[in-house]
């Protein structure tokens, strides 16, 4: 498989560097955001199941909206905070231009589908968000076969390999169609948008402005070894 290397006038200038910043500075004010409101919600002594999604219910309908902000504890924002960090900064980083359409649909998307689907519960929890950004990072490392893409789903796969488990219907507690449903709208938007956010290729010094020479553009073998290439 080969793989394409970004031109490093792009990847190594200044103005990348500035926006690798500002799309941390972003991802981390996302997670400032998360803490607000779970410090908002426990000074004020307010359930986090108010905002939940309560599937086929009306009144779940506000959990649509507001059901990724909120957590249960201390433990399940903690657990979420690190990866939304991580994953929030390498979306931007990377993928910009589908940022601006990952972002809605797995944030909405998502929310739907669990309560056209979901089991009878309470929902909640930016989880959704994880898998979401973690899928389309993971399968768009591998469309795209970009070094900087496949180092980063390397990185995902290592840090947050255990995420696959959170897809299957094996833990008490835990919303997996939340988890299930926005790792598939990750992945199809992977495919849907292979064609957005690709910087051009590094050029190499034996590769012309039309890149490098094709097989029928080479002179003719030459027929012995005292003749020269016919023209």
């Amino acid at each position: 498989m080969q793989i394409h290397v970004p031109d490093p006038t792009y990847t190594d200038s200044e103005r990348a560097r500035a926006h690798f910043r500002r799309a941390a500075k972003i991802a981390l004010g996302f997670v400032a955001l998360l803490w607000f409101v779970f410090f908002v919600g426990w000074a004020l002594d307010l359930e986090p199941e108010v905002s939940g999604i309560r599937p086929r219910q009306w009144t779940g309908l506000i959990g649509v909206a507001f059901a990724p902000l909120v957590h249960a504890d201390f433990a399940h924002l903690l657990a979420n905070s690190l990866p939304m960090l991580v994953l929030g900064t390498a979306m931007l980083f990377l993928y910009p231009g589908s940022t601006l359409r990952v972002l809605p649909a797995v944030y909405l998307g998502t929310n739907v589908v669990v309560w056209l689907v979901g089991r009878p519960s309470v929902h909640f929890g930016a989880s959704g968000l994880v898998y979401g950004f973690a899928a389309f990072i993971l399968a768009a490392g591998l469309l795209r076969r970009d070094r900087r893409a496949i180092a980063t789903s390397l990185a995902v796969c290592f840090m947050y390999g255990s995420l696959v488990w959170g897809v299957l219907p094996v833990p008490s507690g835990v919303s997996w169609e939340t988890h299930l449903s926005a790792a598939v709208i990750g992945v199809v938007l992977a495919i849907a948008l292979r064609r957005i956010d690709v910087l051009p290729p590094k050029r190499y010094v034996w590769e012309g402005e039309e890149g490098p020479a094709e097989a029928e553009d080479l002179p003719p073998p030459a027929t012995d070894a005292n003749e020269p290439p016919q023209p």
